[in-house]
């Protein structure tokens, strides 16, 4: 997009919003362009001013942040807005929730001012980042290899090519775009080529849902 990408900040401390707007407006393609203190006041917000990007915290009064996810992006939101999760409690229960809930996003509030740009611009690419010290044991825990009658059925109508298998594997251990072209010798370019052919013969939306068929399936090991 040629103009900003504009965010809503929503969590309780205010030092917390200090301190990602200070990271966040400090990129040339990005602009926080509201902050809200509670979980209704974000919704009410986020509606209001349609920002590219929700970064909502989890614990906040009124209404938490995977309720917040829920009504601005989950299945049942008319016009639905990206948001990403962030909290301080490294609980899979919470990570389940924000992703059943919609969420493009998981981060650890440590992981840092890095990945917290980074989570923005894949949210709005349409990609899905969660931090890397909890991605294969969340998907470990949510998924596990399927029976052989029921791993018949998650098959793909179009297969995967070695290569996409290649991929496929190295999504669900978690590595990025760049991890991957340096592991197999190729351009993060190619590479994600790949993962788009990989979600359209899948019928996924994102990395995420590719890693999870990919444990459901047994295709998860390198």
């Amino acid at each position: 997009m040629n103009r900003p990408i504009r965010i809503l900040l929503a969590d309780d401390q205010e030092m917390v919003r200090h301190g990602f707007r200070l990271v966040l407006d400090s990129q040339p393609d990005m602009q926080v362009v509201a902050e809200a203190a509670d979980g209704v006041a974000a919704v009410d917000q986020a509606r209001h001013l349609r920002p590219d990007v929700v970064v909502a915290d989890i614990r906040m009064p009124r209404r938490d942040g995977l309720e917040v996810t829920r009504l601005l992006a989950g299945p049942e939101a008319s016009d639905p807005i990206k948001v990403i999760v962030v909290t301080t409690f490294d609980l899979d229960d919470y990570v389940h929730t924000a992703l059943r809930n919609g969420a493009c996003g998981f981060l650890l509030k440590r992981s840092g001012p890095t990945l917290l740009v980074e989570a923005v611009r894949a949210a709005v690419a349409g990609d899905t980042l969660i931090s890397p010290s909890i991605t294969v044991r969340l998907l470990r825990h949510l998924t596990a290899p399927a029976a052989a009658d029921s791993a018949a059925e998650r098959e793909p109508a179009e297969p995967l090519t070695d290569r996409e298998n290649e991929i496929t594997a190295r999504v669900a251990q978690g590595l990025s775009n760049a991890e991957i072209g340096a592991d197999l010798f190729i351009t993060v370019g190619t590479v994600k080529t790949h993962v788009a052919n990989i979600q359209r013969k899948l019928g996924v939306r994102n990395r995420v849902e590719i890693a999870a068929w990919a444990w459901e399936t047994g295709r998860a090991g390198r």
